[in-house]
C-alpha cells in the first residue's frame, strides 16, 4: 500500500506500557468493522500474556522456532514416519486440537440446543473419495475387524424424521490405521456416503471401533511429549450430516468404557457422545441380516436447522458480552464494539 495514500496514525513514545495502544491505533485503519475488533483483541490478549508471564527473549524466539516448525510441517501431501503414511495434513489445525481450540470453536459457532446432538472435531482423516452405499452395505472389509451392526436415526428437534440426509461416515481397520494409511490399499475402504431414507433411518455393516494415536511425529508430538501427554483418541466411529436449510453437524460416536475416554489428545469426547455396544438378537439378526449376537451400535441423531442455530449462536454471544460489560451489535451473525 502506497503509504501516501493512507493516514497512519502517529507513534507516540513506545515502551512496555504503550506499545499496545500504539498498535491498535496503527491497525485502526481497517474499514472491516470484524477484523478491526478481531486484531483489537488479539493484540491485546497477546501483549497480555507476555506482560503477565514475563516472557524473555529466548521463550519467545523458542515459540517462533515452534511455529515455523508447524508450518514446516504443513503440505498438501504428509509424510510420517509411519512407513507411505502420505495424506492430506494440516499441522496447525492439529496444534489447534490439542490446545481445545478446534473444540471450543466449534462449540460457540455450532451451539446446540437442548436435546439436539453435539458437533465434536473433524479430525485429519476425512476424504471425499468415499463411495455411495446403501442401507445395509458393507462398509468395512477388515477381515480382522469385529463386526458391528450400525442402526441410527436422524430427527428435526421436533421429533420429525429426515429424509435424504447426506451422512459422510469414517474409522479406522482392526489396526487402529485408516484407510489411507495403508501404501497398498485399493480403495477407500471403512468410510462411506449415505442417505438417510423416508423415516430418517440409515444403517450399515462395519466393525468395531479401536483406540490410535493422532499423527505425533512432528513439532505438534514434540509438544505433546513435553507436557507428558499421550497421542491417543479413544475409540470411536465418525459422522458428518449434510442437508440444506439444517446446521452443518460434524459429530462422533464413542465407546463408553475406552481407557482414553478422560484423556482424548484432541478433547473430543462429551459425555452426549458416549454409547455402549449391544449385541444383535435373533429378530433383529433375521431383519438386518447378520448373525446373532454381532455387536450393535444405536444412535438417534438429533439435527437443527440453520436458524435454529444462528438464534441460539446470537443469544449466546449477547450472554457471554454482557457478562464481560462490553456492548456490542451484530453484522452478518458477528458481533462488532458498539461505537458510542
Amino acid at each position: 500500500m502506497d503509504p501516501s495514500k493512507v493516514q497512519i496514525p502517529r507513534l507516540m513514545n513506545l515502551s512496555a506500557d504503550t506499545i499496545t495502544p500504539n498498535t491498535i491505533a496503527i491497525n485502526s485503519n481497517n474499514e472491516d468493522e470484524r477484523m478491526r475488533w478481531l486484531m483489537e483483541r488479539l493484540v491485546v490478549h497477546l501483549h497480555d500474556f507476555a506482560r503477565e508471564t514475563r516472557l524473555n527473549t529466548n521463550e519467545w524466539m523458542a515459540g517462533i522456532q515452534f511455529l515455523t516448525a508447524v508450518g514446516q510441517m504443513c503440505s498438501d501431501v504428509r509424510q510420517c514416519s509411519t512407513p507411505h503414511f502420505r495424506i492430506l495434513f494440516q499441522e496447525f489445525i492439529l496444534l489447534s486440537d490439542i490446545l481445545g481450540l478446534s473444540l471450543l470453536v466449534d462449540a460457540i459457532d455450532h451451539p446446540k440446543p437442548a436435546g439436539s446432538t453435539d458437533g465434536t472435531v473433524l479430525g485429519p482423516f476425512h476424504t471425499h473419495e468415499a463411495e455411495d452405499m446403501s442401507n445395509g452395505a458393507v462398509m468395512s472389509h477388515d477381515p480382522q475387524g469385529e463386526p458391528c451392526l450400525v442402526v441410527c436415526t436422524i430427527k428435526d428437534s421436533q421429533g420429525n424424521p429426515i429424509e435424504n440426509v447426506k451422512i459422510d461416515i469414517w474409522e479406522t481397520d482392526s489396526t487402529g490405521k485408516y484407510d489411507v494409511q495403508h501404501p497398498d490399499r485399493e480403495g477407500p475402504d471403512g468410510r462411506c456416503v449415505m442417505r438417510s431414507d423416508k423415516d430418517g433411518v440409515f444403517w450399515f455393516k462395519a466393525i468395531k471401533p479401536v483406540p490410535y494415536p493422532i499423527p505425533h511425529d512432528g513439532p505438534v508430538g514434540k509438544l505433546l511429549l513435553k507436557l507428558h501427554r499421550h497421542p491417543y483418541r479413544p475409540s470411536h466411529m465418525h459422522f458428518m450430516f449434510e442437508k440444506e436449510g439444517y446446521d452443518h453437524l460434524i459429530t462422533a460416536l464413542y465407546l463408553r468404557g475406552d481407557p482414553y475416554e478422560t484423556s482424548d489428545a484432541v478433547f473430543g469426547v462429551k459425555d452426549s457422545l458416549l454409547v455402549d455396544l449391544y449385541h444383535v438378537d435373533k429378530t433383529m439378526a433375521e431383519k438386518y441380516d447378520v448373525k446373532e449376537g454381532t455387536l450393535l451400535m444405536k444412535y438417534d441423531f438429533v439435527l437443527v436447522t440453520e436458524k435454529e442455530s444462528a438464534d441460539l449462536r446470537t443469544q449466546k454471544s449477547k450472554q457471554a458480552l454482557d457478562a464481560l460489560g462490553r456492548k456490542c451489535r451484530f453484522v452478518n451473525g458477528l458481533p462488532v464494539p458498539e461505537v458510542d
